[in-house]
């Protein structure tokens, strides 16, 4: 009955509702900022070299923000999300899920830049920022319930997306060994404990090693299994885009899919993925040593790019020319079969199963620093040192519970935590303008 529920509310969420929202939201901020995103290159160059003052204020460096809030991103989304767009709406799902990235990372530029420039000191703990703090402080009394309805479904939120989602992936992939769920489940609540009830700064040295570590391991060996298979890509680019627009009919193991269908699941898992429009990532970046908000909302930019265009592309790549998607199965063990069909079985697994297992660990760790944010704005410092404490069981429960509820939960307060944010950003877009003026 709650399965169903919650089905529902999907439909609507994400049916029309938040699809049209975070797409046209996107597109007009990419206006507002002048297609900035389009320049990435340019701006990676830039902001890598730009130099901060010594006035600067924060809590971790700029670059160890980018990492938390890249852990936090680059996670189970980016390998079973990423399957299951595919499994359920078929290759055009890919082009719809690019679309996403590139409109995301205008409003992740602007989410960045807003957390950085409302960001305040909590008393006795790091600069708190993100959404709930651009409403307060930036938007009119009135608006202000806003900031409390976002924090608290924020606070629940990280329970599914950054808690639960995670262990049952990792669990699920450890599980292919003969490894019993609740022993994954055990281990995980040991390794994430460990991090997580030592703070901002112990999870940020973990990020700083294990992001760059895992991103460079899975997008390597997701181009040999690319190469392996390089007469098939012409092909794949092909049915990415075509398939976009038309239906795609039932073949091999995949049933079909409409033209809503594909963009739906495209555009839901690329916002799994990326989280752009969530405002979630601007906690991890108002936290850096930076005098500059616009400097930091490029950092933001790139933390998109790095996640939908480069890591999910590889992904859906690997999946698609090696003609995986038509085996019928979805999520983690989609992506498993297509490594699988270059590496063999047991290496192929064994790639996936380990990225899973840094990327799902590392995206609890920071989801775990944004739950206890959104509690700290709600009741104060104080109640962070219990929310890591309740962090902790809801690993065993992810790692034991099923997956379709647990990924229809996600996209339940996914949405939910979006909408007081893309309003939000509507009603503060004017002071996005001003910001393009290279305040470095």
């Amino acid at each position: 009955m709650f399965g169903n529920f919650v089905s529902k509310i999907n439909s609507f969420l994400w049916g029309y509702l938040l699809v049209v929202l975070i797409l046209c939201i996107g597109v007009y901020l990419t206006y507002k900022i002048r297609f900035l995103q389009f320049k990435i290159i340019k701006i990676i160059k830039e902001i890598f070299f730009a130099r901060t003052s010594n006035s600067a204020k924060g809590d971790i460096s700029a670059f160890s923000a980018l990492n938390v809030a890249l852990s936090g991103t680059v996670g189970v989304g980016n390998i079973a999300g990423v399957a299951t767009a595919i499994a359920l709406g078929g290759p055009g799902a890919v082009f719809w899920m690019w679309i996403s990235g590139i409109v995301g990372m205008a409003t992740k530029f602007a989410e960045v830049y807003l957390g950085v420039k409302f960001r305040v000191r909590q008393d006795g703990g790091p600069f708190i920022g993100g959404p709930m703090m651009y409403i307060k402080n930036g938007l009119p009394q009135k608006f202000h319930f806003l900031a409390y309805i976002y924090a608290l479904f924020g606070a629940a939120a990280a329970f599914g997306i950054g808690n639960m989602a995670q262990a049952n992936s990792v669990a699920f992939g450890v599980a292919q060994f003969g490894v019993p769920r609740y022993i994954t489940g055990l281990l995980l609540i040991f390794a994430v404990g460990l991090v997580t009830l030592g703070g901002l700064k112990r999870i940020a040295k973990v990020a700083n090693f294990c992001v760059p570590f895992m991103c460079g391991l899975y997008v390597f060996c997701g181009l040999i299994v690319i190469l392996s298979n390089i007469k098939g890509l012409s092909q794949a680019i092909m049915l990415i885009f075509t398939k976009a627009f038309t239906p795609q009919a039932a073949v091999g193991g995949f049933i079909g899919s409409s033209v809503l269908n594909t963009i739906r699941y495209g555009v839901a898992r690329g916002v799994f993925s990326n989280e752009a429009g969530l405002g979630s990532a601007s906690v991890a970046h108002s936290t850096a040593i930076t005098d500059s908000p616009y400097r930091q909302g490029l950092l933001g930019m790139v933390e998109v790019f790095v996640d939908t265009l480069v890591v999910c592309t590889v992904t859906a790549l690997t999946i698609i020319t090696t003609q995986s998607w038509f085996s019928g199965k979805s999520g983690s063990e989609l992506t498993m079969t297509a490594f699988s069909k270059t590496f063999g079985e047991t290496l192929g697994f064994s790639i996936v199963v380990v990225t899973m297992i840094l990327t799902a660990y590392t995206t609890n760790l920071s989801w775990g620093f944004y739950g206890e944010t959104f509690s700290a704005f709600l009741f104060g410092n104080k109640i962070r040192v219990f929310y890591r404490i309740l962090w902790l069981p809801f690993v065993l429960v992810g790692a034991l519970g099923k997956l379709e509820v647990i990924w229809n939960v996600c996209d339940m307060l996914n949405g939910f935590m979006a909408i007081p944010n893309l309003v939000a950003l509507i009603l503060l877009s004017s002071m996005i303008l001003k910001t393009n003026n290279r305040n470095f």
